[in-house]
This record gives structure tokens, C-alpha cells and sequence, in this order.
């Protein structure tokens, strides 16, 4: 899909994506969900079994494609979206005893308006990811909330020896949760001819990163390179399901010259906000993407 979202005084960021599912080898049922819509592009994990995690999924996305109708976004919107759908999922958990403690993760990217004209908010609770491909180089932009990875933060673990610890799908923050849990939120700034990936840990739990990396840059059209990590996803083992966004940023027009910003952008009760400017990460230059439009995700 190709589409110019709108910012707040015209049209600021030209993007492109696909998007993929998969139930697996060995799962009956797929309580991933996703959207990949202009503007939000959100993947949901869920949990809980007998339909409850496919439930839960399902809200937090429909919460979010509430929000998609909103013009224009702020930062702030994508934390109380997150909130919103927490209560919708306990109220839906509470009204019926088969999805009591059912749950989900969130991770996605949000087109906000910002000082510069257009951002990418990049959330997450739990442990599915987005990452980053940049001049080659993948970069995963996310922090697990999971067990390993606090073992891994605290040097008891190292991150190959988290991806098959026994330990591994216990995540700390979720979706479904009470006391609700903060989303992690960082402001990253979109630069033309990068490529983001948002994806359940169906994927990450199958590949290593580097594959992913060769697997994203070896295709150029998201929707085919969101078909290819999931085909190989399940191939090397379908042991969940596989779900993935891939986000392309064309064209970046610039709205009147301001400042960089390199301070946090307060956001509501977020458990983190960082903006990422420019300088943060190794950024490619400006690379011609293919234009044709591509089928929607």
C-alpha cells in the first residue's frame, strides 16, 4: 500500500507497507491480530488459549483502529489508547469466567504530529518488537518486557542463551493486566528509504536477527518481504504464530526548519518515552523506493 498520511497542515510523510499472518505448524488457532492502516500499524499477541488470547488481540487492535479515525494523533493518544483497550479487555474477561486472565501484547508504530511536521511513536508492551532497518544495519527499537530479558539487563543472561531459555515466553507487562501496564513510547524521526518491522515474537522466536535483516533487505516490496519472513518463520518451525508488518518511509516532506529535538516528549504515564533524533542511529540516505502502489495489508 502506498498513501501520504496527513499531519497537521498537509500531507508530510508518503508510506508504504505489507503485511503478513501465519497460525503456525503447531497452533490450532492464530490469536495474533494486526493492523496496517495509513497512519497506525500495530501487531497483538495474545494469551490466555480457548479463543480468550484471540479475544483479547482483537480489542487492543479494534482500539486502535478507533484511533486511526482521529486526525491528527498525538503521542499522548497512542498511551490512553493503550489504557483504553487494557479496560476493554478486563471488562470482556470479567463478563465471561472462560476468558478470565486472558491477555496481549502491543507493538506498533504511530504516525504523530511534532515540531517537525510528522513522527513515528514506536509503543510497546510485551515482548513483541519493531525494529529498524537502516543502511543495512537492523536495530531493534522495542525492549522485551519478559523475564529473560530482565536476566539479560541484569548480566545473568546472556541474549543468545535467553532465546532458549526455559523462561522465555514469560513476559512482565501485558495487556489485560490490574493495575493497567505503561507502554514504552519512543518519538523516532522518519527519514526516506528506511524500513520498520512490526512483528509477534512468532517471528523473532524462529529467526535470528540477522536473517531477518537479509530477508528485509533482499525484498523491496514490503508486502513481499512481510510474505517471505513469515514463509520462513513457519518453515523453520511454525512453533507459534506469525505476525508481521513492514513499513517503508518514501518521502519525508519537511515542514519549516526547527530544532532538533533531543529531550523526552512527556506522554501521559508512559513506563518509557526517548525521542530518537537523527543523530541516534546510522541513517541511510535518501534511497529511491518503488512507487507502483501495492495491495493493501
Amino acid at each position: 500500500m502506498l498513501t501520504h498520511t496527513k499531519g497537521r497542515r498537509a500531507p508530510m510523510l508518503t508510506l508504504r507497507w505489507g503485511s503478513a499472518t501465519d497460525v503456525g505448524r503447531v497452533r490450532t488457532l492464530n490469536e495474533d491480530s494486526l493492523l496496517a492502516v495509513p497512519g497506525l500499524f500495530v501487531v497483538a499477541d495474545g494469551m490466555g488459549g480457548h479463543a480468550a488470547g484471540e479475544v483479547a488481540s482483537q480489542l487492543a487492535v479494534a482500539e486502535f483502529a478507533r484511533l486511526a479515525e482521529q486526525a491528527p494523533v498525538r503521542a499522548e493518544d497512542v498511551t490512553e489508547a493503550v489504557r483504553l483497550a487494557n479496560e476493554h479487555i478486563l471488562s470482556a474477561g470479567a463478563e465471561r469466567g472462560d476468558r478470565h486472565g486472558m491477555g496481549t501484547t502491543l507493538t506498533g508504530i504511530g504516525v504523530v504530529g511534532s515540531e517537525r511536521g510528522e513522527d513515528l511513536a514506536v509503543f510497546n508492551v510485551g515482548d513483541s518488537r519493531v525494529y529498524r532497518l537502516t543502511d543495512g544495519q537492523l536495530h531493534q527499537l522495542t525492549v522485551d518486557h519478559s523475564a529473560v530479558q530482565e536476566l539479560v539487563d541484569a548480566g545473568r543472561l546472556t541474549a543468545e542463551a535467553a532465546r532458549t531459555h526455559p523462561r522465555r515466553n514469560v513476559v512482565t507487562r501485558s495487556l489485560g493486566m490490574d493495575p493497567g501496564p505503561a507502554p514504552d513510547v519512543w518519538l523516532v524521526q522518519p527519514v526516506p528509504g528506511d524500513r520498520f518491522l512490526v512483528c509477534s515474537d512468532g517471528l523473532t522466536g524462529e529467526l535470528e536477527d540477522a536473517d531477518i535483516a537479509a530477508l528485509l533487505a533482499e525484498n523491496p516490496d514490503p508486502q513481499a518481504a512481510a510474505d517471505q519472513l513469515v514463509h520462513q518463520a513457519v518453515a523453520s518451525g511454525g512453533h507459534d504464530n506469525v505476525t508481521v508488518v513492514v513499513l517503508d518511509v518514501v518521502e519525508v516532506v519537511a515542514a519549516e526548519p526547527s530544532a532538533e529535538l533531543t529531550a523526552a516528549m512527556p506522554v501521559g504515564d508512559a513506563g518509557a518515552t526517548a525521542v530518537l533524533p537523527s543523530g541516534e542511529l546510522p541513517l541511510p540516505p535518501t534511497a529511491p523506493m518503488p512507487t507502483a502502489p501495492m495491495p493493501s495489508g
